[in-house]
């Protein structure tokens, strides 16, 4: 299945590009493990690394990792169908985290915060044993966006996401090309293209997650009035002074 190279994929593929030469996110000779949950924001992801991949000045190469976390009517096998289709390079790793989250967590907590760290923790040692030095994860810029308000509203902490950081065990950069990337440009992307998606089949999923449906919802209220609104708190990241914060860390003054 060959993508659809219109002005939506231009767009994208042209923010992606963007974000990778802003961010030196991509070098000569790395090899990536992209993080493929059957989703939208992942299928786009990979298959815009795939294009740039074969346009690119540098070499690089490219492994789709999915982890079958064990929920109940998890369908692995339409995103496995899906890679071997379009000749990715990729590995399925099941997994029984449904199985440990359902005996760890509280009663009436969520289970995404669990999820998260598990899929987090393999993702890392898949990483190693395939020899990628990269993960690309498939976070857009509405997830940029409404981190950094989740953290102030709920958190009272001034942090979102990194387009590039070293993961926690201190070997594997973390990468997220979607930066610049709406979702809004995703969605019939995804749906133009016919990506396969598929639904994690977490039993609360969807429901737990009311906080982040919140800031959505806040956004596109100050979206109605004032258009650039996304575009701005994504400029605020990258364009921060620490002098005027209120962080003893950061505005010590010298003796």
């Amino acid at each position: 299945m060959a993508l659809i190279e219109d002005a939506q994929f231009t767009r994208i593929k042209n923010r992606v590009g963007k974000a990778i030469a802003d961010y030196d996110l991509i070098s000569e000779g790395d090899r990536i493990a992209v993080a493929v949950s059957g989703g939208k924001d992942s299928y786009t992801l990979l298959h815009m690394l795939d294009t740039l991949r074969r346009r690119a000045p540098v070499k690089y190469e490219l492994m789709a990792i999915n982890i079958d976390s064990g929920y109940p009517g998890f369908r692995a096998d339409i995103i496995e169908d899906h890679l071997k289709e379009q000749g990715f390079a990729y590995h399925i790793e099941k997994t029984d985290h449904y199985g440990i989250i359902s005996e760890k967590r509280r009663p009436n907590s969520s289970y995404c915060s669990i999820c998260a760290r598990l899929k987090r923790g393999a993702l890392y040692g898949l990483a190693q044993q395939f020899g990628c030095n990269k993960i690309a994860l498939g976070h857009h810029m509405d997830d940029f966006i409404e981190t950094l308000l989740l953290n102030q509203f709920f958190v009272g902490s001034l942090k979102a996401m990194a387009p590039s950081m070293l993961a926690d065990n201190g070997v594997t950069t973390v990468i997220r090309p979607l930066v610049y990337v709406p979702e809004s440009e995703i969605i019939p992307f995804s749906r133009n293209n016919r990506f396969p998606v598929v639904c994690c089949r977490c039993p609360v999923c969807g429901k737990a997650d009311l906080q982040r449906k919140r800031m959505k919802e806040l956004l596109a209220d100050l979206e109605r009035e004032n258009p650039v609104v996304k575009k701005s708190l994504l400029k605020a990241l990258s364009n921060v002074h620490p002098r005027h914060l209120m962080d003893k860390g950061l505005t010590r003054i010298p003796s």
